[in-house]
């Protein structure tokens, strides 16, 4: 859909974050991954979405409903849920490389534990993927 493409690492650690949320709110990441972050990709950052957390390392901030994503990003899709309306708060670490390739590198419910001590241990987890991953081999990215 956008002009970004997003992947996960090959830990795997997004997609196992992604499949322990209960089905709405993978319904909102996904159209929040599709409708804004892969259509903005860095410039995320210019928004209220997106956050540098400095070495190339990017917070991408998921708060709002099913709804309000699919009305405001324009798409004629229409999910109608029980739940549409509710808001999420949903944080995506990644960075961006390449030939507009964004990497996710994992995430948390934020609403499950806005603690600070939690955001500091997501942070710190998703700095040792990107480190991991950009230890690699070039040919391997």
């Amino acid at each position: 859909m956008g002009e970004w493409s997003a992947q996960d690492t090959d830990d795997g650690d997004f997609e196992r974050f992604f499949k322990k949320l209960p089905e709405y709110e993978q319904a909102v990441l996904e159209a929040a991954v599709t409708h804004v972050l892969e259509r903005l990709g860095i410039d995320i950052c210019t928004t209220e979405w997106g956050k540098s957390l400095g070495g190339g390392l990017y917070e991408f901030r998921v708060r709002r409903s099913l709804t309000a994503i699919l009305r405001a990003y324009g798409t004629s899709d229409s999910f109608i849920t029980v739940d549409a309306g509710r808001q999420v708060l949903l944080r995506v670490f990644c960075t961006f490389y390449g030939a507009k390739v964004i990497l996710l590198l994992g995430g948390y419910d934020k609403r499950r534990d806005a603690s600070s001590k939690r955001q500091q241990r997501e942070i710190q987890r998703a700095r040792k993927r990107l480190a991991r991953w950009r230890s690699r081999p070039i040919a391997e990215h």
